[in-house]
């Protein structure tokens, strides 16, 4: 990217800067890996030299947001678990996400809207979440709004407060020319490699021996002494247990290791 061009893409952000913001929020909103936190900074060095204005930069990144997002609402409402676990694959983010959003759903509630924008993995899944656990969508829009205004106000004030670091980074980088575009290519592309390798990885630790439910009914009739953990919760949707099942919660699992029998298989029940 040479001078020109960054003085160019400054003015584009400067003349084009709400819909710019519209359309990126809706892109990261919806399953594509590109941070909106760099734009929402500069965004907010803009709002403070006076070429952008506030409550319409926030109203632009709400309406992104929530465009996305009532559409992931609708999706996890009509179609549950697996578009759950399709997003955290779109997104790079390991499975564990749809689990560690419905322990915070279960611990906070609908209040788990306010600041899922700014966690990897609660943010991908936390819509369609909301809908398959049966919150009302006027509900849902009206704090979601809230969590994705507090999201984007706060990165906004970050470009705020430190317009003048900014500057001077653009400064830099038109100092740089070209060779700032070949860095900014090489660390997006490293940091989704990174996130690749990340879930790669996460998916090698939990290969385990798996069962069927047929396999388990079997082993059960056959009067087989096993050591049963139901890990699911109300968010499920299956509450009917297992003849002789435990249930525990999964973040409780390390805690009661202690009680889980070492003579006899141990099986544990997830979705």
């Amino acid at each position: 990217m040479s001078h020109l061009g960054v003085q160019q893409a400054i003015h584009f952000v400067e003349r084009y800067g709400y819909a710019l913001l519209f359309l990126w929020v809706l892109a990261e909103q919806g399953a594509v890996p590109v941070p909106s936190a760099p734009l929402l900074v500069v965004v907010g060095t803009l709002v403070r030299i006076g070429h952008l204005q506030l409550t319409a930069a926030i109203a632009c990144a709400v309406a992104g947001a929530l465009t996305a997002d009532s559409v992931w609402f609708y999706f996890g409402r009509h179609r549950g678990k697996p578009v759950l676990r399709f997003l955290c694959r779109v997104s790079l983010e390991p499975d564990s996400c749809v689990r560690r959003t419905e322990n915070a759903f279960l611990k906070y509630g609908l209040n788990t809207l306010l600041i899922a924008k700014f966690i990897p993995g609660l943010n991908a899944v936390a819509a369609p979440l909301a809908g398959d656990s049966g919150i009302g969508f006027v509900r849902f829009l009206a704090v979601d709004a809230i969590g994705v205004a507090i999201w984007s106000g706060a990165y906004m004030g970050v470009g705020y407060l430190f317009s003048g670091q900014l500057e001077v980074a653009l400064g830099y980088v038109q100092q740089w020319g070209s060779g700032f575009g070949a860095l900014v290519g090489g660390l997006i592309a490293a940091w989704i490699l990174w996130k690749f390798i990340q879930r790669r990885r996460f998916l090698k630790q939990i290969e385990v021996a798996r069962i069927t439910p047929e396999e388990l009914r079997d082993r059960i009739d056959a009067g087989e002494e096993l050591s049963i953990w139901d890990l699911r919760t109300s968010l499920d949707g299956d509450s009917n247990s297992v003849p002789g099942a435990i249930r525990l919660r999964t973040e409780d699992l390390t805690a009661y290791a202690k009680h889980i029998p070492r003579d006899r298989e141990i099986i544990l029940l997830c979705t």
